[in-house]
């Protein structure tokens, strides 16, 4: 399983998202100092009824918990967008 196919399981075992992107910019980052140590670079969208209620900040602490220990090793940076269904409107969706 690849690390962008064990966050994505990870991430949809915990959330239960209604819609889940995500992108694998590692190779954009060759030379980067997380690049180097084998930390990737991930771009994620998650659309779940679970952060109804949250905070942004709130949110993205809860990704990171579900991620746990791998944000220290695997992952070097993740860019992070977590919305409500009626939040995600449809001039983002995309396809």
């Amino acid at each position: 399983m690849t690390r962008s196919e064990w966050i994505e399981s990870t991430l949809r075992q915990a959330f239960a998202p209604t819609h889940f992107e995500i992108v694998d910019d590692s190779a954009r980052h060759a030379g980067h100092a997380g690049a180097r140590s084998g930390g990737g670079h991930f771009q994620v969208l998650i659309v779940s009824e679970r952060f109804r209620g949250q905070g942004r900040v709130e949110r993205h602490r809860s990704v990171y918990d579900a991620l746990g220990d791998a944000m220290r090793a695997e992952i070097h940076a993740l860019a992070l967008r977590t919305l409500t269904p009626e939040e995600w409107s449809p001039a983002e969706r995309r396809g």
